[in-house]
């Protein structure tokens, strides 16, 4: 059999799992043997799986492999954050980017879910790149089996490595519905990575539809990329708010937590552009947008990427527009810059990749004339 045909067990989800030992005729618990060795203590082959047998392992090898993407680069900032640039299947120049960024004795982990993106957020560097293709759960995944390897041997008792993952990287999560389930599935399975619920958080643009399924499939934690309190500077921020409009948007948003078993907030990322909308006017329509929604805000400052277009509002105007919102009873947090020395920060990962949509060629031709 060769390596194209083969199963890659990386990014099989425990169910998925137990159902490739079956089909094998092999016991349930191979399953969850498999697991811990590939996602606790980082096997990156059979031989290594100690535990099972020689058969087995033999067997394993012929139809199915662990493979991760192919790290192309690791860059670390001087702020400690680190960013990985991935190979992605298929070869050529097809990559995307993942960071993880320590604080104290937090790690948080950006992943990524899509090369490129599907949509086309006029702030967002990604966006302005285009879009190839959807990664595979094995690519999903993968990218937080390299983050942790990256510090060692896995250690399932010892200090965790990464501590939070945000389903916040490159591309719209909900538009790779299946892969990012799964992946996340296994973030939190306790013979995996072992993550709490609310240390898995999805970011979505608003796909309204895929937020109704999301809460039929598991409970992570949900944040949305909000950046306008009205639906006219949304359509032109978020173009995918011209189909699913800021109220259907809040409307699933409140059926999701909802659907929770326990008490939780929805996380409204606003990410802040001088004179597009941080004004004390839009600061006040966000307190009355969001008042009947259980949520916390996490204000952004734009960062800057060529022929944006955008510029980042000053301290003061976003100190005004943060106390605001505190004062009409909001939790904010103002998100500190990190990576920004390797175009690690919010907005600014854009991988290297063939633009299928021609996104990318568009903006630069609409450039040339505008010039």
């Amino acid at each position: 059999m060769t390596d194209a045909t083969k199963v890659n067990l990386l990014g099989l989800s425990p169910k998925k799992m137990v159902e490739f030992f079956e089909s094998i005729g092999e016991k349930k618990f191979r399953a969850t043997q498999v697991l811990k060795w590939i996602h606790q203590k980082g096997a990156e082959n059979f031989d290594e799986m100690t535990d099972v047998s020689k058969k087995l392992r033999a067997k394993l090898q012929d139809i199915s492999e662990i493979r991760a993407p192919e790290i192309v680069s690791q860059n670390i900032s001087q702020d400690g954050t680190r960013k990985w640039v991935i190979r992605t299947e298929g070869g050529g120049n097809n990559c995307v980017e993942t960071v993880l960024i320590p604080d104290g004795d937090r790690a948080t982990l950006c992943v990524s879910s899509q090369v490129g993106c599907s949509l086309d957020c006029s702030f967002c560097s990604t966006g302005k790149q285009g879009f190839n293709r959807n990664l595979t759960p094995a690519e999903i995944i993968g990218q937080v089996w390299i983050a942790i390897k990256s510090f060692g041997l896995m250690d399932p008792n010892g200090p965790r490595r990464v501590t939070n993952v945000v389903m916040m990287g490159m591309g719209e999560p909900l538009m790779n519905f299946e892969p990012v389930v799964d992946s996340m599935i296994l973030m939190m399975d306790d013979h995996a990575y072992g993550l709490s619920k609310r240390r898995v958080t999805l970011s979505t643009s608003g796909v309204v539809p895929k937020i109704y399924e999301l809460a039929k499939r598991t409970d992570v934690s949900l944040a949305i990329s909000l950046h306008a309190p009205t639906n006219p500077l949304r359509d032109e921020l978020v173009p995918i708010n011209k189909k699913y409009p800021i109220a259907e948007l809040l409307e699933a948003c409140q059926h999701y937590l909802d659907s929770l078993p326990d008490k939780r907030h929805i996380t409204i990322e606003y990410t802040m552009m001088a004179g597009v909308n941080d004004q004390e006017h839009q600061a006040y329509e966000l307190v009355e947008l969001l008042k009947n929604l259980e949520c916390k805000i996490n204000l952004i400052p734009f960062n800057p990427f060529p022929n944006s277009g955008y510029e980042k509002p000053s301290n003061n105007q976003t100190r005004r527009f943060q106390k605001i919102l505190a004062d009409n009873g909001y939790t904010v947090t103002v998100r500190t810059t990190r990576g920004d020395d390797i175009d690690a920060a919010c907005g600014q990962l854009v991988g290297d990749f063939h633009d299928k949509t021609r996104r990318s060629q568009k903006y630069i031709e609409l450039k040339e004339v505008n010039s």
